[in-house]
């Protein structure tokens, strides 16, 4: 295979060539710690949308986002679609609950489980901020041209797609336990 700079295939992604650098890798350019920044960027965005308003944090934006395109959908489903941790979500429904956005009502098919619906106020509040989060998206996305900003987001999609089993909250930061162990 022909090598390219520090023996590198030339086959490969720009971006592993670069890091292909002795003794290591050059962070600011690989994949993890750019989307990590990106998020922290879009999360920076988002709060300052949502500056003096009943929603406070992004996570409760994304919840009535989910609840209001999901409606019916448990808690266990939430947390899922939204990226969360359930126990998170627990604590977030609590709150929106409290402030009257969503209703919890007991599912018809299970009496155990809960189904989660935005109040006619929560669906309000989620129309009247969905346009000021969509701008503040938009605004970090700007500098790339329409047809770029398209294309990261379609690509975004496919990877997260391709590696959907490996989205849950704390993955990476422990083994999960087994069964076996946590009743040892």
């Amino acid at each position: 295979m022909p090598q390219g700079p520090r023996n590198t295939p030339w086959n490969q992604p720009a971006w592993l060539q670069f890091t292909s650098i002795d003794h290591g890798i050059v962070p600011h350019h690989v994949p993890y710690p750019l989307v990590r920044r990106l998020d922290q960027i879009f999360g920076w965005a988002a709060a300052k949308a949502l500056e003096g308003e009943e929603i406070e944090t992004p996570p409760e934006y994304a919840a009535l986002a989910v609840l209001d395109d999901f409606p019916g959908i448990d808690q266990r489903r939430l947390a899922a679609l939204t990226g969360l941790d359930r126990t998170n979500v627990g604590h977030l429904i609590d709150r929106l609950e409290a402030k009257g956005l969503v209703n919890r009502d007991v599912s018809g098919a299970d009496r155990r489980a809960r189904e989660l619906r935005l109040s006619p106020q929560g669906k309000k509040i989620r129309r009247r901020l969905r346009p000021k989060v969509v701008k503040a998206q938009a605004q970090v996305l700007s500098p790339l041209a329409s047809a770029e900003q398209d294309i990261l987001i379609d690509l975004l999609i496919r990877v997260v797609k391709a590696n959907e089993s490996n989205a849950r909250p704390g993955a990476g930061r422990r083994k999960p336990r087994s069964r076996h162990a946590a009743s040892a």
